[in-house]
């Protein structure tokens, strides 16, 4: 079977090695495996232990800490090669690694005290230990049941409350991916006002130890795709954390949001990995080199020809946005370039689906049977488009307000 190239053409030395690294688990180990994961509803936790093996759980950890020190677009690469291999598990592990990422390789783009740098410092040497020398997993939920939240447009309900050496959290997440894995949940949540009136408002990222007292996993997760994420719902009940535990400094992520606003683009790798995957699988079924498929002859159709070259020209734009994108992402970007990360952003989650939905109708009938991946990926490639931050309709939204309006305009 011909895999399609996942990496630019200015692709540097350690994308293509650590690529080809995480090729080689994919190819190997993790699509074997995928079909059962998603029929019994099961985390990928095989998965997570070759990661953690080869030392993939650290590739955000920067090397002095003992990681492999990847940055955004390194990671960004790497994902989508997971995702072309098992999507669930991609998804799941943009979580852990962007915990990683933006308390490493953002929070050092952004300003902040020498106080309060040295206090970060502090906090996150201590996470990538747990991470580097205890193999750690760290989710990341942040929707809650009122979306607007998650979306940027009102303050998170999840509260911290200022105690003696840390805070006390309350609060509730859905959506929230490795709930049932996860060694900590990195939460989004609001400082709460202060005893003495002061009503400081601010965003905090804390690392709450899954195992700790008042954290609560609730509810089912029985959905359409993503099934292996295990994104069941969290409660937080008075939950104690210690200050050391905070994975970025008390406003830091607003400031990232504002000034970095990438950050929100890291579920993307996933679908692009997917899509390619979609479009590698129909060419091999047309071919006649999937078992149980069609012969080579299927590919003889002119209708079929024009499908898979419709699927290829979506799959080439889709890449190259993605590539585009991921090379411009840094601090305080440019107009054109936040703009950029949108279409970005709502092409690859739109594209994806459709390229498996002409995927699947191409390779016809017989396809549509579970033992055939494009099922499943079909399947998968929905969720992308509803995912925030970055939904297909904030992006639209965005795209169309932020091209008629400047900053300041009405």
């Amino acid at each position: 079977m011909i895999h399609g190239d996942l990496l630019p053409f200015n692709a540097t030395e350690v994308q293509r090695e650590l690529s080809a690294k995480m090729r080689d688990l994919g190819e190997g180990r993790f699509r074997a495996r995928a079909r059962e994961f998603d029929e019994r509803n099961e985390f990928p936790y095989a998965n997570y232990a070759d990661l953690r093996e080869a030392g993939f759980l650290g590739l955000t950890v920067p090397q002095r800490y003992g990681g492999l020190g990847a940055d955004y677009a390194t990671y960004a690469l790497v994902a989508a090669e997971l995702g072309r291999w098992c999507p669930p598990t991609a998804l799941t592990f943009n979580m852990h690694a962007c915990t990683m990422l933006w308390s490493s390789v953002l929070a050092d783009d952004i300003e902040m005290s020498a106080q309060v740098r040295e206090e970060h410092e502090v906090c996150r040497s201590g996470i990538y230990r747990t991470v580097v020398e205890d193999g750690a997993i760290y989710a990341q939920p942040a929707s809650e049941p009122n979306s607007n939240a998650a979306s940027g447009k009102s303050a998170f309900g999840t509260t911290a409350r200022v105690a003696e050496g840390g805070y006390v959290v309350n609060g509730v997440k859905h959506f929230a991916s490795l709930s049932g894995a996860a060694d900590y949940y990195s939460i989004v949540c609001t400082e709460e006002p202060r005893d003495d009136g002061s009503t400081p408002g601010r965003m905090m990222l804390l690392a709450i130890p899954a195992k700790a007292d008042g954290v609560e996993i609730f509810g089912n997760w029985d959905v359409v795709g993503m099934r292996p994420t295990d994104s069941r719902s969290l409660r937080f009940t008075e939950v104690f954390v210690p200050s050391r535990q905070c994975v970025l400094p008390p406003g830091a992520y607003m400031q990232l949001a504002v000034e970095w606003p990438h950050m929100f683009m890291t579920l993307t790798p996933t679908y692009v990995g997917l899509a390619q995957a979609v479009f590698d699988y129909t060419v091999a079924y047309l071919r006649g080199e999937m078992e149980g498929g069609p012969g080579g002859e299927a590919r003889n159709s002119p209708v079929k020809q024009m499908a898979v070259a419709q699927m290829r020209i979506k799959l080439e734009q889709l890449k190259c946005l993605f590539f585009t994108a991921i090379a411009e992402a840094g601090p305080k970007p440019a107009k054109a370039t936040r703009l950029r990360a949108y279409a970005a952003q709502y092409t690859v989650m739109e594209y994806a689906n459709d390229i498996a939905r002409l995927g699947l109708r191409t390779c016809g009938g017989r396809a549509l049977f579970k033992h055939f991946d494009i099922e499943r990926w079909y399947r998968d490639s929905r969720c992308g488009a509803l995912m925030l931050p970055w939904t297909a309709e904030l992006c639209i939204e965005r795209l169309g307000y932020e091209s008629l309006f400047e900053r300041g305009e009405r």
